[in-house]
């Protein structure tokens, strides 16, 4: 999440895809690193590889670091930029992914899924219940949803501007999302780091 001078950093603009393609465009090559986030390395690290959903899949690296892992994976976004750049991404890495163009806001995946990850993933309130309320429901038995984001406590900046704090979360609000609790063991609910990278890691398995 960043700050582009074509589109202000506002909640309404940031739920539109042309805020993200612009985001996207103020660089010819990439705007991310291309490396898996540490969050989602360290809690899918161990698990048996299935079909995985990379939920705003950006530039594509998580969701190749889950194929060269041996996951079958999928990945959505919003933005076409950024799938272009995945597409070319892991094809010079040598994985297959399909990747979808697809607004969250308003999608309900298609299939179920053995892994469902959300990494950084900001959204109001109200729609942030939406879209990991159907993403727990597409959980497979014996699956696992992970969901990383900025805790409030983060406070975090992006050029000098910082964006509403009701788009971060706390671990603990995840588990409102799962529907029936008792289907659920919730194997991570916690924040690390300190500062402005104080993260909110929540991973849950369907039994």
């Amino acid at each position: 999440m960043a700050h582009t001078h074509e589109q202000p950093m506002t909640v309404e603009n940031m739920l539109k895809q042309e805020f993200w393609e612009a985001l996207y465009q103020r660089d010819e090559h990439r705007i991310w690193s291309g490396n898996v986030n540490r969050n989602l390395e360290s809690e899918v690290t161990g698990l048996k590889p299935g079909h995985a959903l990379d939920l705003g899949s950006g530039e594509g690296g998580d969701a190749i670091w889950l194929a060269e892992q041996g996951w079958t994976v999928d990945g959505a976004d919003i933005s076409t930029l950024a799938l272009s750049r995945a597409e070319a991404a892991a094809k010079e890495r040598g994985v297959d992914v399909r990747w979808l163009h697809r607004d969250i806001l308003t999608w309900q995946p298609e299939e179920t899924y053995d892994l469902i990850s959300a990494q950084y993933m900001h959204l109001p309130p109200d729609l942030r219940k939406n879209v990991f309320t159907a993403a727990a429901a597409a959980i497979r038995p014996g699956g696992s949803l992970l969901v990383v984001g900025h805790s409030p406590r983060a406070m975090r900046e992006f050029d000098g501007q910082a964006p509403p704090l009701e788009l971060f979360f706390e671990p603990e609000e995840i588990t409102g999302y799962l529907g029936d609790a008792w289907e659920w063991v919730v194997e991570t609910c916690e924040t690390r780091g300190e500062g402005h990278h104080t993260d909110a890691v929540y991973r849950a398995k369907r039994l």
